[in-house]
């Protein structure tokens, strides 16, 4: 398996429920592709360079797992139907 650092945008005016909502379903993708989540850290609400959907603010979060690298691809095209999710980037992390 190899470790990825995945960073979500999501939109400023999600509710608790909601972000939880996306959280398990990125928890469920990840268990299903036999990967494992190391780490998740919410980075706060910030203002956009530009905007988004509509939107000139986001909520971050940083998530990094641990998954086999073909399983990658299924992940992103799963979360890029998401309406909630303005922007993702999933890169494989650095060894420390």
């Amino acid at each position: 398996m190899k470790q990825y650092e995945a960073m979500f945008i999501l939109k400023p005016d999600l509710d608790k429920p909601g972000i939880d909502k996306i959280l398990g379903h990125i928890q469920e993708l990840v268990t299903k592709h036999e990967g494992a989540i190391t780490g998740t850290r919410e980075m706060g609400k910030n203002k956009l360079a530009y905007p988004l959907k509509k939107n000139k603010e986001g909520v971050y979060y940083l998530i990094n797992f641990s998954i086999m690298p073909d399983a990658v691809d299924g992940i992103k095209k799963n979360l890029v139907l998401n309406e909630s999710i303005l922007r993702m980037m999933i890169v494989a992390a650095e060894k420390k």
